[in-house]
Order: C-alpha cells, then sequence, then structure tokens
C-alpha cells in the first residue's frame, strides 16, 4: 500500500515527531506533534488514536525510529518519511 492510499483511510493519523519548535515553523495539514523522546511513554495513546499511523519528520530518520518502536508494540504504523515531501493529500480529521 502506498502512502497516497494510506492516507485516505478514515482513521489515518499523521504524527510529527520533530520538536514543538520545528513543527511550529511548518507542518502536515492536521497532523499531530509528539516529539520523538515522548512517544515510548504514549505508546497505548498514540495506538488508541487511529490507524493507520503515518509518522513523519525532517529527514525520516526520526519518523523511522517512531515507526519501529510502535510496529514493535502490534501498531499499523509506518514511516512517511520528511513531512514536506508528503502526499499533497490532506487528511480531514
Amino acid at each position: 500500500m502506498n502512502l497516497n492510499q494510506l492516507l485516505q483511510e478514515p482513521k489515518a493519523i499523521v504524527i510529527d515527531v520533530r520538536e514543538p519548535w520545528e513543527f511550529q515553523s511548518g507542518n502536515y495539514p492536521n497532523s499531530i506533534n509528539i516529539p520523538l523522546g515522548q512517544v515510548p511513554g504514549r505508546i497505548a495513546e498514540i495506538k488508541q488514536m487511529g490507524d493507520p499511523l503515518i509518522l513523519v519528520c525532517r529527514s525520516g530518520a526520526r519518523s523511522g525510529m517512531a515507526t519501529a518502536m510502535l510496529q514493535a508494540q502490534g501498531a499499523r504504523a509506518y514511516n512517511g518519511g520528511a513531512w514536506d515531501y508528503m502526499p499533497a493529500v490532506a487528511i480531514a480529521k
């Protein structure tokens, strides 16, 4: 399944794992900011947000780490890579 298809799913959630100051400088429409350092302590909360979970950051490195953490806990999570290279398909929540 490609990123466009994932973003079209009704319960898709985009989570930006950059720091708040990075998120405030620009972000994907309707994304939620949860910095990478908070992800381990919020896995249960994040898993309840929706499905699929699409993780983004500046380059794809931090979102890759967050994706691995969530997948290890059974979440349907995907690394969306850099937020500003995401498809121009805004999800409505």
